[in-house]
């Protein structure tokens, strides 16, 4: 971190969307602002993302970027207990993990 740059949620800088099929899940992050696309690229990583949903043991993340779009997806497999149809859970849909993601903290240029 420099004096230049602050750190926030990802939801400063991008909205999130989630799909599911079967046990996995998907995840959309879009950055709001094209200048944030880089930053986004460079934070919100693999490594990052499944280490922020270590707790749902997901066997696999695997991330794509859409630079047009200044847009990733990522897909977390096995991280809904089964799917819709075998999840004791309240959210067997994931519906909601997009709003997880949204929470990892990135470092941002102040202003």
């Amino acid at each position: 971190m420099t004096p230049d740059t602050a750190t926030v949620p990802l939801a400063r800088l991008a909205h999130g969307r989630t799909g599911d099929k079967g046990n996995t899940s998907s995840i959309s992050v879009i950055a709001y602002q094209a200048q944030h696309w880089p930053l986004l690229v460079e934070q919100v990583t693999e490594a990052r993302v499944a280490a922020l949903f270590a707790s749902r043991r997901p066997t696999r993340v695997t991330r794509y970027l859409l630079p047009k779009l200044q847009a990733m997806n990522f897909v977390l497999h096995d991280i809904l207990e089964g799917g819709v149809n075998d999840a004791l859970n309240l959210d067997a849909h994931g519906k909601s993990l997009s709003g997880l993601l949204l929470t990892l903290a990135v470092q941002a240029p102040r202003a």
